[in-house]
């Protein structure tokens, strides 16, 4: 059983940064793969970005490419998002998801995949 904690949420200004952090415990992350999405009120739980484990392979939704960075490390078994130039339509509860199923890499978007998720940190982005 994967424990999965996000921590690094809060208010910050339109143009500010925030990192978020999504520590493992219970299992390391080998072979899994790892996402962040966010809900915001009223709206569908969607896809932000996810991290391959083994190959570091990177994916992002359109609206923050270019502005968000995930990443892993792999000693302290946590995944970061760092996230830049934030907007207020940034604004939402922000999951860290995982899963090790063979062949989920493949549906690495879909919040469907994911069997394990953390507890949500919330941004909030002001104008």
């Amino acid at each position: 059983q994967v424990q999965l904690v996000e921590s690094g949420g809060g208010l910050v200004q339109a143009g500010g940064s925030l990192r978020l952090s999504c520590a493992a415990s219970g299992h390391t992350f080998s072979r899994y793969i790892v996402g962040w999405f966010r809900q915001a009120p009223g709206k569908e739980r969607e896809f932000v970005s996810a991290i391959t484990w083994s190959l570091g392979a990177t994916y992002y939704a359109d609206s923050v490419k270019g502005r968000f960075t995930i990443s892993r490390d792999n000693a302290k078994n946590t995944v970061y998002l760092q996230m830049n130039n934030l907007k207020p339509e940034d604004t939402a509860v922000y999951y860290c998801a995982a899963d090790s199923s063979p062949g989920a890499q493949y549906s690495i978007r879909s919040r469907y995949v994911y069997h394990y998720w953390g507890q949500g940190t919330q941004v909030t982005v002001s104008s």
